[in-house]
């Protein structure tokens, strides 16, 4: 049984674009959106492969602080307390330029593009979070 101020077990982290590593470390609890649906990762977890969503990534690092990236498609893969989130695209919540992000979810609106208005959207949920 866990005693007062006992730690929670650490699981490692690399979130990964097709073109750099966006953030790497050790965390405690990381949340996704799959094809499945959100999910949370914590140490000692079933093995698992899954189909990201565009969507928010959320990680608790062992630290006590929390990193938020928007990811756009890809992969993640759990395995020996090692998560690897390869995605397509990330950005860092810090990264986004929030006025860009705004003017292309307004842009996408107008041109009835689903996928860019999603993407958008979900840059701006990112950098709202960290925030």
């Amino acid at each position: 049984m866990p005693t007062r101020g006992a730690v929670l077990a650490d699981l490692h982290v690399e979130l990964v674009a097709a073109d750099r590593n966006v953030w790497s470390g050790e965390a405690t609890l990381v949340v996704a959106r799959t094809m499945s649906g959100d999910i949370g990762i914590m140490a000692n977890h079933e093995p698992l492969l899954g189909v990201l969503q565009s969507g928010p990534v959320t990680i608790r690092t062992s630290d006590g602080g929390t990193v938020i990236a928007a990811v756009h498609g890809g992969f993640i893969s759990f395995a020996d307390n090692k998560l690897s989130v390869l995605a397509e695209i990330a950005e860092l919540a810090e990264e986004i330029d929030v006025d860009r992000a705004e003017r292309a979810l307004q842009r996408s609106k107008s041109e009835a593009d689903a996928g860019a208005e999603r993407r958008a959207e979900v840059r701006l949920a990112a950098a709202a979070g960290a925030n």
